[in-house]
This record gives structure tokens, C-alpha cells and sequence, in this order.
């Protein structure tokens, strides 16, 4: 899963897992991948009900007896913290998960996405909040107003005048610091992959490095120092295929089946 439209990385990743023996279930989280009119809520970094819900109709109506989960950015953000809320208590289906490029720790996203370095992300960002505030204001207006729009300049604006209100935080530190995954990851109790590159310039690498991450023995770090957000290019394999983190990601969850 992941926090946007689907993108080229995801079906991708889902054709190789298909090619590897596994069915693909994608999820866009609310509001995405032109979901906008299914609800009037809103989605948040840490919104995990809905993963949740969804396991538990694949174990329970579908029968499925493993389910692995693997999330992109925003996405492993969600699917990390559920495992942690999950802890010891996590459905027996629940098998494995991995994470690519992780948002971790939320606040400390947000200041790297603030960095003048980051001035195109962060405008490219800002754009598509404020268009599906839009496009969700015209389908709900009793719900939203979108005048609030006016002056909002950063993530952070956006997540104090919308994201908190709507999702019940007090205000956006507040939701970065509930959200996050960082703090429910030692509660962990499948196996976890986590590949996130140092060079990310989206996502510091600084929480990976926390001792209640890496004393956790069901998570498993791939740090390279250079793979950007999401991007991880390398050269080409045997087959010709260059994404590392794709390949890694399958060769975990496909060991975990053996």
C-alpha cells in the first residue's frame, strides 16, 4: 500500500510478487487513487482501521491462511504501525511485512521536507493536498470549506487547518506524534523488513538508527547508503530488472513462505 495514486514502483513490485506465486491485493488508502467521493473522511499517516478491517475480511471470508503486507512510504509508515499495535496479539494469518521507505517519525519528515532543498517536493505536495481538499470540499461542502486553503503555504499548515481537526488530533505536532510508527515498532512480533536508504532525501535516516529499533529481533534493516526515496536503481540483474528494493522486498516475504 501506499499514500497516493498507484504508482509505477508498486505495480511493479506486484508483478513480481505475482511471478513469485503470491496474489496481490492493492489498497488505496481513503481518498486516493480517485477514491475521494467513497467517503467523506479523511485519511492520515497512522490510520490503520482500515488495514486492519481488511485482514481480518481476507482471514475471515476469504479463508486466506498467510497474508504478507508491504508498504511505500506513507504506506510502510501504516503498515509498521499496526504491526506494533498488533503486537503479540497479531492474527496467526499475519505472516510478514516489509517496508520501503518508511515515514517513520513524522515530524521529523515533515522538517526535512521544509528544507529549502526540498522546496520542489515540498510545493509538488502542497499542490496535491490542496487539490483533493478541492475535489473533496465540491463532494462534501457541508463537510469541508475550502476557503480554509487560503494561506496555507506548508504540509504543516494543511495538517493544522484539515488532517487534526477532521481525525481528531489537537492540532499537527500532535498528529505527528500519534501517527507515527516510530514508537509501536518494539512491539513488532512478526518478521519485518525495513529497506530504507541513507541518501533518502525525503526521510531521514536518523530514527532507523533508535536501540528499540534494532533490539527488536523481528526486524530486519537494509540501510545502503545511497537508493534515494523509493527509488533504489541499480545495476541490471540477471533478468535484466534494476530495482533492488523490488527484488529484496519479493526474496524476503518468498523465504518467509519456505
Amino acid at each position: 500500500m501506499e499514500g497516493s495514486s498507484t504508482s509505477p514502483y508498486m505495480l511493479s513490485t506486484a508483478e513480481k510478487a505475482i511471478a513469485a506465486g503470491f496474489n496481490c491485493v492493492r489498497l488505496n488508502i481513503r481518498n486516493c487513487g480517485g477514491t475521494e467521493a467513497w467517503t467523506a473522511t479523511l485519511y492520515h499517516a497512522g490510520f490503520t482501521e482500515d488495514l486492519r478491517r481488511i485482514i481480518d475480511e481476507l482471514v475471515a471470508h476469504d479463508g486466506l491462511p498467510a497474508i504478507y503486507l508491504a508498504g511505500f512510504s506513507l504506506g510502510g509508515n501504516i503498515v509498521l504501525k499496526l504491526a506494533g499495535e498488533l503486537g503479540m496479539s497479531s492474527p496467526p494469518a499475519l505472516r510478514g511485512i516489509v517496508a520501503i521507505s518508511p515515514s517513520v517519525d513524522l515530524e521529523s519528515c515533515i522538517e526535512t521536507i521544509e528544507r529549502r532543498s526540498n522546496a520542489l517536493y515540498h510545493w509538488r505536495f502542497i499542490r496535491s493536498l490542496k487539490n483533493r481538499m478541492r475535489r473533496k470540499a465540491r463532494l462534501f461542502p457541508d463537510q469541508f470549506d475550502a476557503s480554509l486553503l487560503h494561506g496555507v503555504r506548508s504540509i504543516r499548515d494543511f495538517d493544522d487547518r484539515f488532517t487534526a481537526p477532521h481525525c481528531g488530533f489537537k492540532d499537527s505536532a500532535d498528529y505527528y506524534r500519534r501517527a507515527s510508527a516510530l514508537p509501536h515498532i518494539p512491539g513488532i512480533s512478526v518478521p519485518t523488513l525495513i529497506i530504507h536508504a541513507k541518501d533518502d532525501p525525503l526521510i531521514p535516516y536518523a530514527p532507523f538508527e533508535r536501540h528499540e529499533l534494532r533490539a527488536n529481533p523481528n526486524l530486519f534493516l537494509l540501510a545502503p547508503d545511497n537508493g534515494g526515496h523509493v527509488g533504489f536503481v541499480s545495476v541490471p540483474g540477471p533478468r535484466g530488472d534494476r530495482f533492488w528494493a523490488e527484488t529484496k522486498a519479493i526474496e524476503f516475504l518468498k523465504a518467509l513462505t519456505d
